[in-house]
């Protein structure tokens, strides 16, 4: 099949009235985002026999009282006229089809694959502003009456209106006002005409325009040394046809992996198709599409900071097929590029590519998934790829490709780990910088470098305690302690934003002496301050990027040497380069290593690497600081040689026993509730029909649990999970739908399945 034949997302097949006329009648089966699952069956009456497709919503009469709900139509079938049994369609929502045949296909198999009712997907993927087309505005449309040239009235016009009419007939439709511009006459005699019938009206819905941002200045393509050259290659021989690859690219930070992702799209776009491209925070977004926009012309972008309206004008314009590449988050991947040939996931083991509301996809799967089913080809890259993915190209299910040096052969940079638990012991020494960490940043400042921090945590102390009682300061809705905001003087929730002044004294005994322990980045930024005062340092958080353009304004201000010090979460770890950063520091290397979730060691190696890989990038060279209570963890040591095959040479054999990915396959449930005992009473219910189930088939099914969660209460609900696992994905899914509905739901009780979990807490 050519490149043009290539079935996409807006190739719709005939219509079943249409392959064949002479059949009865018609029945439309019909998924709703709320209520009832399934897909239900309904006659569609002759007066929409031409309007009803497969991909529109529906208005339907449902239940005993027949109220109104919404719909997708998502088949069409014939069905003898004299059956009664079925309720008529009430009237069709859309003039065109919201979602394709490949998009249905791609959503059911989400449906089946992450166990979510086929409504509530469709729902998920179709944004609002599209569902409701938003920025649009109903307007009057004039057209001439098809025969008015043979009419008697025609023949008697002044010739002020024969002129009018004769425009209209050369440029209809048009609107009134666009009528008086292009006749050059008032409204009087368009009003004439309507009035003769020789002017007809028809009402219809149109986009409102969004000005493009400003094109960046073009850039040429820069030249690729041996190891881009020798990746690009390998990726060419699945850009040709119509095949589905997908590519590992492994490359060390600042190897210069994303001029291979551009000259790949170069020869997609050459050959009529599209590319999208996923990065994982919206802190990359402004960088990537600032690079992508010097090199291409037309690209849109999709992340969460748009407007309904303004989504919905991007989503027009990569339906038109006007879009040559679409950069974005996660949602990005189901952009209605209607002749798709590449999708690019750039740091693809990132965990903000798992969705964490319902349907709980993982982006990278869709993507393959999708790729699959419309055969083209997937590029994964990361230098520090996800376990999952590393096994599947070391078993050749993935192409693997390594480029292991650094453009112009810059080096790695050195890595320095301090050992916290000395700093214990000195007394004079407060705060969160180490002494040599403090010596090295005055050094990268003397010298005119920059300087990045990276401490996981927001706030300013991370947890408020009575010495003398004991008392630590929880969220009343969930069992977590809360943070302090110094700016505010707030006690926060990061989970159900919950808040309270900060406490003066204990809330229980009256103890003046309250402890505010830990350190957040609010503390750090004003640790850095206090040593630094003739620094400009600059936080980034979730807390101080809230305003739209806040990441771009930020990350432009540090670029343009506006800051010296950038400290903040993992927001600034990956992906950005700034050539005049000589220094980062990790402030604590231990937060993620100790949670209760089997990928703890792999995240703590990533995020180590990916930070790390942020300085170094010029002829300056950098440097690299790791703070650290166990200095001689696994991660921690291989993330300091720059070594990702040593840290998964060692990671997975640990993980092969126990059936962890991608040794197994995994599904979370969840079971939360406000009464604990109602809650673990249908948990364990529940998880008893799972083992009699999973006895009935073949071995290697594993029922753990339940158990209370790592965060046993949260926003007021006490939770319980379970673990189920198998080598078979296919029997685990069949067995938890085998099983919902065999134990009664309480009314107060709510159930969360999640397949292929990321986040354990």
């Amino acid at each position: 099949m050519s490149a043009n034949q290539q079935p996409t997302l807006f190739d719709l097949t005939p219509d079943p009235w249409q392959v064949d006329a002479a059949m009865d009648g018609l029945v439309a089966r019909i998924v709703f985002a709320q209520g009832a699952e399934g897909i239900f069956d309904y006659r569609v009456p002759d007066a929409l026999r031409t309007s009803m497709q497969t991909g529109k919503r529906v208005r339907v009469p449902w239940g005993r009282t027949n109220r109104f709900v919404e719909g997708y139509c998502v088949g069409i079938s014939s069905a003898p006229v004299h059956d009664g049994r079925l309720k008529n369609v009430e009237s069709v929502l859309d003039a065109q089809p919201i979602a394709s045949p490949s998009m249905l296909q791609l959503t059911q198999w989400m449906s089946e694959h992450y166990l979510t009712a086929w409504g509530r997907v469709l729902e998920a993927v179709i944004p609002a502003g599209v569902r409701h087309q938003a920025g649009t505005r109903e307007v009057i449309l004039l057209s001439v009456a098809s025969d008015w040239s043979s009419s008697e009235e025609a023949k008697k016009l002044p010739s002020k209106q024969a002129a009018i009419l004769q425009v209209a007939s050369d440029n209809s439709p048009l609107t009134q006002k666009q009528l008086c511009l292009a006749a050059k006459c008032t409204s009087g005699p368009i009003q004439a005409l309507r009035r003769k019938g020789l002017l007809i009206t028809t009402k219809e819905r149109v986009q409102s325009t969004w000005d493009q941002e400003s094109p960046e200045p073009e850039s040429a393509a820069h030249e690729l040394n041996a190891s881009q050259q020798a990746a690009l290659e390998t990726i060419e021989r699945g850009l040709g046809g119509d095949s589905h690859e997908v590519y590992l690219l492994h490359g060390v930070t600042g190897s210069g992996k994303t001029e291979v992702y551009m000259r790949a799209i170069e020869q997609v776009i050459a050959a009529g198709r599209q590319a999208i491209v996923l990065v994982p925070e919206i802190s990359l977004t402004p960088q990537t599409c600032r690079r992508f926009r010097a090199r291409f012309r037309t690209i849109a972008v999709l992340h969460s900071h748009l407007s309904d309206s303004e989504r919905h004008w991007h989503w027009q314009q990569i339906s038109s097929g006007s879009i040559h590449v679409v950069v974005g988050a996660r949602s990005a991947v189901f952009a209605p590029t209607p002749r798709l040939g590449l999708i690019v996931i750039d740091e693809e083991h990132d965990a903000s590519f798992k969705q964490d509301s319902v349907p709980r996809y993982h982006a990278r799967d869709v993507a393959l998934q999708r790729a699959a089913l419309e055969k083209f080809p997937v590029i994964l890259g990361s230098a520090t790829p996800s376990l999952e993915s590393w096994h599947h190209a070391r078993t050749q299910t993935f192409h693997l490709i390594k480029m292991g040096v650094r453009i112009r052969d810059l080096p790695l940079p050195p890595v320095d780990i301090v050992d916290l638990r000395t700093m214990a012991f000195d007394k004079k020494r407060r705060g969160s910088i180490s002494r040599p960490l403090e010596q090295q940043m005055r050094q990268a400042l003397k010298d005119k470098g920059q300087v990045i921090l990276l401490l996981n945590r927001r706030g300013y102390s991370t947890h408020i305690q009575c010495p003398a009682c004991g008392m630590v300061l929880r969220c009343p809705e969930c069992d977590i302690a809360l943070t302090h905001h110094r700016d505010l003087e707030q006690a926060l929730c990061h989970y159900c934003d919950f808040h309270r002044p900060a406490p003066p004294r204990c809330p229980d005994c009256q103890f003046e002496g309250i402890r505010y322990s830990g350190s957040g980045t609010q503390k750090l930024e004003a640790e850095v301050q206090a040593r630094f005062p003739s620094s400009r340092c600059l936080r980034m958080d979730s807390d101080s990027m809230k305003r739209h353009g806040s990441h771009e304004l930020a990350l432009t201000k540090f670029r343009n040497g506006e800051v010296d010090i950038l400290l903040g979460t993992q927001m600034i770890a990956k992906g950005l380069d700034f050539p005049n950063v000589t220094l980062v520091g990790v402030i604590n290397a231990d937060s993620a290593l100790h949670l209760p979730d089997f990928r703890a060691a792999e995240r703590t190696f990533q995020l180590i690497t990916q930070v790390a890989g942020r300085t170094g990038r010029g002829d300056r060279g950098g440097r690299v600081v790791v703070q650290t209570c166990q200095p001689d963890h696994p991660a921690v040591q291989a993330a300091a040689r720059h070594d990702y095959e040593q840290f998964a040479a060692g990671e997975l054999p640990q993980r092969e026993p126990q059936g962890y990915p991608p040794f197994g396959h995994m599904v979370r449930i969840i079971v939360r509730g406000p009464d604990e005992k109602n809650a673990l009473q249908y948990a364990d219910s529940w998880m008893e029909s799972l083992r009699k189930g999973a006895l009935a088939r073949p071995a290697g099914i594993r029922v753990l649990g339940p158990a209370p969660a790592p965060i046993a209460r949260l926003r007021g609900l006490f939770r319980f999970h379970a673990l189920v696992q198998g080598p078979d994905a296919d029997q685990l899914r069949q067995l938890i739908r085998d099983s919902v509905g065999q134990v009664k739901l309480p009314t107060d009780v709510q159930s969360v399945i999640d397949v292929d979990p990321t986040d354990m807490l």
